[in-house]
């Protein structure tokens, strides 16, 4: 089953809530091909399913816990698996969001061939959640709480980042540009897998 992945393009996204990386994502799966999954929406999927697994996730997600790696990882490749042959390849978004989990997924799936960093000024970011809060109605879209989600955002990926750095497969695009020039960066660092 995992021999599924074994040749699997697989890039990391990662960046700051409000970074623009969802977007860019979007603007991969157009052009590319390529699926992308959030375990985010993953997680958020399986509780809505009503299954058992789902159930479980939510009670833990309720009383505030982290779901765990393993799961996280199961769910992922689950989805991978379901897709290997019709994807050109696979967005991780939002994943590894820490180093003992980038090292976790490849044991379990597969090396990831590129990490690609959405990188925007928290400034930026914070202008971004702010405007994002007007329309979306998103409790936590107010300015203490992103100011700590991007505290918490920094911290967690500094060391990620450092640590694929180091095998020198990040490539970093600058998202305070316009949208279509960030991805013409994106497009430069996909073309040249």
């Amino acid at each position: 089953m995992a021999d599924k992945l074994k040749d699997a393009k697989i890039i990391f996204v990662v960046g700051g809530p409000g970074s623009g990386k969802g977007t860019q994502c979007e603007k991969i799966v157009a052009k590319y091909g390529y699926t992308h999954l959030s375990s985010g929406d993953l997680l958020r999927a399986e509780v809505a399913s009503g299954s058992e697994r789902g159930k479980h996730l939510q009670a833990i997600m309720q009383k505030g816990e982290l779901v765990p790696l393993d799961t996280v990882l199961d769910m992922i490749k689950e989805a991978m698996i379901a897709k290997a042959d019709v994807s050109k390849g696979f967005l991780i978004d939002g994943y590894p969001r820490e180093v003992k989990q980038g090292e976790e997924f490849e044991k379990k799936i597969g090396k990831p061939c590129l990490l690609l960093y959405v990188d925007a000024k928290a400034e930026t970011m914070v202008k971004r959640l702010l405007k994002r809060g007007e329309t979306s109605g998103r409790s936590d879209d107010n300015e203490e709480t992103i100011k700590k989600r991007l505290d918490l955002y920094y911290k967690a990926t500094e060391p990620v980042i450092a640590f694929y750095e180091s095998r020198g497969i990040v490539r970093k695009v600058d998202s305070e540009l316009p949208v279509d020039d960030v991805f013409g960066q994106v497009a430069k660092a996909i073309d040249a897998l």
